[in-house]
C-alpha cells in the first residue's frame, strides 16, 4: 500500500516507522497541504494526516476531493466537521477520524461509555472529573481525547455539560489540563460521591500505539465509502 503522511512532525514519523514495519511504501511526506499536482503524481492509496488544527480542514479537504480515503488524527478542527462530512458524502469519499487512534485508548472509551450509562440515574450524587496530561507541545488544550471522554458522559445523559474551569456547577464535568515534557498522554476519568470513588485511567508510554492504530485505519478504509471512526475498525 502506498501511504501519503501529511503532517511530518513526530507523530508523521512515528507513523512512517509502522508502515515500513508492516510492509508498506511511503509514497509522500509532505508538512503543508500538498497541491493537487504532488497528491495526484504521489499514486498514494490512502493518506495519513496528523498536522495542525489550523491546516487539517484543507488537508483532508484535497484528498477527499481527489479520491484519495484519508485517515485524520488531528484536533482542534472539529467546528468544521460538519463541512467535511458534506463533501465526503458529495464526492462519495473515505474520511476516517479518530480523536485517539490507541487501541486501548478507544476500548477506554467505551468503558467509560459503560460507565457513566450505569451512573447517570445516580449523577447528582457523583462528581465527574476528567484529568489529561501531555507534553509541552501540544497545542490544543484540551485535548481533543478528554473532550471526546466528556462527550461521551453528557451523551448518556450523566452531565449536562464540561468545563475548564475549577468552579463548576454540579451539572458540568471539570476537565483539568496539564501539560510536562515528555509525557506521550495520560488520561484520568473519575466519579466521585460523598461514600466513594471509581476512576479509570489510560496512559501512553510513547507515540507509536498512537501510530499503530492510524496505520490499522488506513489498511481497513482501503476500498471503503462513507465516513467513519475507530469503532468500525475495531468491531466495538
Amino acid at each position: 500500500m502506498n501511504i501519503a503522511i501529511i503532517g511530518y512532525g513526530k507523530m508523521g514519523k512515528s507513523v512512517e516507522k509502522i508502515a515500513q514495519i508492516r510492509n508498506h511504501k511511503i509514497s509522500l511526506c509532505h508538512d503543508e497541504t500538498p497541491s493537487i499536482n504532488l497528491l495526484k503524481n504521489s499514486n498514494s492509496d490512502v493518506a495519513i494526516e496528523f498536522s495542525q488544527p489550523h491546516s487539517a480542514f484543507n488537508n483532508i479537504k484535497i484528498c477527499i476531493e481527489n479520491n484519495i480515503p484519508i485517515v485524520s488524527g488531528t484536533t482542534g478542527w472539529l467546528k468544521k466537521f460538519e463541512i467535511i462530512k458534506e463533501i465526503c458524502k458529495e464526492k462519495n469519499g473515505s474520511f476516517l477520524y479518530a480523536s485517539n487512534f490507541s487501541i486501548g485508548m478507544n476500548i477506554f472509551f467505551e468503558i467509560n461509555k459503560k460507565l457513566s450509562k450505569l451512573l447517570h440515574l445516580y449523577s447528582r450524587d457523583y462528581e465527574v472529573t476528567i484529568e489529561e496530561i501531555h507534553h509541552k507541545e501540544k497545542i490544543d488544550i484540551p485535548s481533543g481525547t478528554a473532550i471526546s471522554l466528556a462527550k461521551d458522559i453528557v451523551n448518556n445523559k450523566m452531565k449536562k455539560t464540561w468545563s475548564l474551569y475549577e468552579k463548576k456547577t454540579k451539572n458540568q464535568i471539570l476537565i483539568l489540563s496539564k501539560r510536562f515534557n515528555n509525557i506521550p498522554g495520560i488520561h484520568i476519568v473519575k466519579y466521585e460521591s460523598k461514600i466513594e470513588e471509581i476512576k479509570i485511567k489510560h496512559k501512553a508510554h510513547n507515540r507509536e500505539g498512537f501510530a499503530l492504530g492510524a496505520v490499522i485505519a488506513a489498511e481497513w478504509i482501503q476500498n471503503k465509502k462513507g465516513i467513519f471512526s475507530m469503532k468500525e475498525v475495531l468491531g466495538i
